[in-house]
């Protein structure tokens, strides 16, 4: 198979390492990167296309592949402008759905979050979850969308909020069970790994709720 994969947010954490992934995959010979600022890796696979990704629509004559990941996201403390957060976490996964609809590409993988409600008071969820209505309604043939909890992993920058997070989780994870199993908080490694395998399964539900991210990750 000479496949041929688009990936949003490859200097992110996730992206980062379904970045690795896909360029041990033999199945891929092809894996463009639209990203804001060069990964820095020299690779015969990857293509680099260096611009305002925010303004995505102006790389539609070269988003086309087989299939697209989207591991777009920012955070409050990162990008306290709401204008300017919607315009990421909403605007770049919405745009590259059309883009992928208007190319035939027929399969596309979103990361969201496990809050994401179009009704929530919070904006952070709402426009998670105004995101996923709209990448919903491109009907791409195979679309999925992951709902992880906290992330937890080695990122490059300092975020003192997660940080904490990921050592009052670590306590919680483990009372979390059952029906609370989704809340427990999950490793980039997981999603990067359920993304990769995803192209491959026979799921037919789009939403992907954290505790089935992290099965599909040890398939």
């Amino acid at each position: 198979m000479n496949k041929t994969a688009i990936i949003l947010g490859a200097t992110g954490l996730t992206g980062g390492l379904l970045l690795e992934n896909l360029l041990k995959d033999k199945s891929y010979s092809q894996i463009k990167l639209f990203l804001r600022k060069s990964t820095g890796i020299t690779h015969s696979k990857i293509k680099e296309y260096i611009g305002d990704i925010v303004q995505l629509n102006t790389f539609e004559a070269d988003f086309k592949a087989d299939e697209v990941f989207c591991c777009i996201g920012t955070t409050k403390a990162k990008t306290k402008d709401q204008e300017v957060y919607k315009a990421i976490d909403f605007g770049i996964p919405m745009k590259a759905a059309q883009l992928a609809k208007q190319n035939n590409i027929p399969f596309l993988a979103v990361v969201s979050a496990l809050g994401a409600n179009v009704s929530s008071t919070v904006f952070y969820n709402r426009t998670k979850g105004e995101m996923e209505r709209e990448v919903l309604a491109q009907k791409i043939e195979h679309t999925y969308i992951l709902r992880p909890a906290l992330i937890k992993g080695n990122r490059t920058e300092s975020r003192f909020g997660e940080k904490m997070g990921s050592v009052i989780f670590s306590v919680l994870d483990m009372l979390l069970v059952g029906p609370f199993k989704k809340y427990q908080s999950i490793r980039a490694k997981a999603i990067a790994d359920a993304m990769w395998k995803l192209p491959n399964s026979d799921r037919t539900e789009s939403i992907i709720l954290s505790d089935e991210i992290k099965r599909i990750s040890e398939l």
